[in-house]
């Protein structure tokens, strides 16, 4: 049970997004014909690390502060169970979650001697989300906008930064559907979790605006993903074969209607795992899309 406590702790099958958001930064390098293949691969190894450090904290934090002995855990959210179970102990976890950040610390400092000051910001910011969202983050009402920040936005347009040296409009116009959908992404799986981090002393926006506004605004900003590819193309910052990412949103059509008629309810299960795959497809297809324009 060794390695696979470690690999629950990590979050083992969530690191698929990171991979997702290097290859949308790296398709926008390749667009502009200056791919780096030695720059992406440590950009991937540096985003695995800090999503490791993210998932590995937060884990250890919700056991110590109760969250993951009142949740009703599912597939897609509600942690690992790892810790409550005792098949791993809460030192274990951190020393996982800092092992991770040492790991995208050394990228970092690396990419700063080749890229430069330039860099500083993203990875200030990226920083911040990783080591402060469990502590600070998520109990101050912007943990989604952190993790829509720290995992969707930056890690596209940093990984675009250290293979071309500069910020290109192309990553930075990809970097918003990544935005939205990694804030959605957290921002759903906080409905089931509910009741437990309100005991636990979370702050986020189903505590905040109750369950029918936060449903609207899921809503809302899963709209912005189609509506910000489009823009893209209009602007001539994405080129046009970038409209393929708008099909996986169609995915969405069961948490929609759930949003809109019964957000009272349980999230039903497989609109938990429509979130995921439309995150994980839509950054995909972009990738590829912009690798072929």
């Amino acid at each position: 049970m060794g390695f696979a406590a470690y690999a629950a702790v990590a979050r083992a099958p969530f690191l698929l997004l990171p991979i997702t958001l290097v290859a949308a930064g790296t398709g926008a390098a390749i667009h502009l014909g200056q791919q780096d293949w030695a720059h992406a691969g440590l950009a991937l190894l540096g985003l695995l690390g800090v999503h490791i450090t993210v998932n590995a904290l937060n884990e250890a934090s919700d056991f110590r502060s109760g969250i993951d002995l009142n949740t009703e855990r599912t597939p897609f959210s509600g942690g690992s169970g790892t810790l409550p179970a005792g098949l791993l102990s809460y030192r274990k976890a951190v020393a996982i979650g800092l092992t991770g950040g040492a790991i995208g610390i050394a990228v970092g400092i690396y990419f700063l001697t080749v890229v430069g000051t330039q860099l500083v910001p993203v990875l200030a910011v990226g920083a911040l989300a990783a080591f402060g969202y469990s502590g600070i983050l998520g109990r101050a009402y912007v943990g989604e906008l952190f993790a829509g920040l720290g995992l969707g936005a930056l890690p596209v347009v940093a990984t675009t930064l250290v293979q071309t040296g500069t910020y290109e409009p192309v990553a930075i116009a990809a970097s918003l559907p990544a935005f939205f959908m990694t804030f959605n992404l957290l921002l759903l799986n906080e409905f089931p979790d509910e009741e437990a981090d309100r005991t636990g002393g979370r702050k986020n926006l189903v505590l905040l605006l109750g369950r029918k506004v936060t449903a609207w605004v899921y809503v809302l900003l899963a709209i912005l993903v189609p509506v910000s590819l489009i823009a893209g193309v209009a602007l001539k910052t994405l080129p046009s074969l970038t409209l393929a990412a708008i099909a996986p949103t169609l995915l969405l059509v069961p948490v929609f209607r759930w949003a809109l008629t019964r957000p009272e309810e349980p999230v039903p299960i497989p609109g938990l795992g429509s979130n995921v795959i439309w995150n994980l497809s839509t950054n995909t297809v972009l990738a590829v899309a912009l690798a072929l324009s």
